[in-house]
C-alpha cells in the first residue's frame, strides 16, 4: 500500500491534462463552425445581390469574406449559383487546414 500513495495525484493530473484536451478541441470546433456559418451567410449575400442584379452590394458582401476566401458565382438557367470555398486556419499555422465549402442557389428576380 505504501507504493500506492502518489497514484491519486497521477490520476489527477493526468485527468486534468485530458480534459484540457478535450476543451482546447472543442473551442476549435467551434471556431470551425463560425467560420462555416459566416461562409454560408455571405455565399447567400452574394447569391441574393446577384439575383436582384445589384454588382456593387454583392462586391461589397464578398469584401466582408474571410481572408483567402474563394467567390465563384455562376447562373444555372433562372437560378444565381454562388460557391464559397475557405481553407480555414482559425488558429493560425498551429493545426492544419480545414477545407470549407458554403453554396447557394437563388432565383433570379423577374425570370
Amino acid at each position: 500500500m505504501a507504493g500506492e500513495r502518489g497514484m491519486v495525484s497521477v490520476e489527477v493530473a493526468f485527468g486534468a491534462l485530458l480534459s484540457a484536451a478535450v476543451a482546447l478541441g472543442l473551442c476549435y470546433l467551434i471556431a470551425i463552425v463560425m467560420q462555416l456559418g459566416e461562409l454560408q451567410a455571405v455565399a447567400g449575400e452574394v447569391a441574393r445581390q446577384r439575383a436582384r442584379g445589384d454588382v456593387a452590394a454583392a462586391q461589397r458582401a464578398q469584401a466582408g469574406a474571410p481572408n483567402g476566401t474563394r467567390v465563384r458565382v455562376s447562373g444555372s438557367g433562372a437560378d444565381v449559383v454562388v460557391e464559397v470555398e475557405l481553407q480555414s486556419r482559425p488558429w493560425g499555422g498551429v493545426i492544419p487546414a480545414v477545407g470549407l465549402r458554403a453554396r447557394a442557389v437563388v432565383a433570379r428576380e423577374g425570370a
